[in-house]
């Protein structure tokens, strides 16, 4: 199931328009009309983005007589990163063996210089 849940966040999170979305709403809550403003697209496309990021549990949608507003629900996006920092450590750990391999053939081939 949670492989389930993280394929649906990441899909929702491979769209820029709906990466930017979300970093507007990390700085508060907003309308559909104020989501929209800095894009070249029409309301209803970004309603269908607002459904991909809720279905996702990405932001939280609210109604409050005729407007409704979108919120930042973080939690999702705590659940990716932690998911991905196994894998930044595994990098990080290679990485580091790849800096050292480097070096040393680097000694060597300065010594053979000589």
């Amino acid at each position: 199931m949670a492989d389930d849940r993280l394929s649906v966040i990441f899909a929702a999170l491979a769209d820029p328009t709906r990466r930017a979305i979300l970093a507007r709403l990390a700085e508060g809550d907003a309308t559909v009309t104020e989501l929209a403003e800095p894009f070249a697209i029409s309301l209803p496309a970004i309603s269908r983005h607002l459904k991909v990021l809720e279905q996702a549990g990405l932001i939280t949608r609210s109604r409050s007589a005729q407007w409704r507003s979108s919120s930042l629900n973080p939690e999702p996006l705590r659940e990716a990163t932690v998911w991905m920092e196994r894998y930044r450590q595994f990098w990080d750990t290679n990485f580091d063996r790849l800096d050292a391999h480097l070096k040393r053939m680097q000694t060597q081939t300065e010594r053979n210089e000589k």
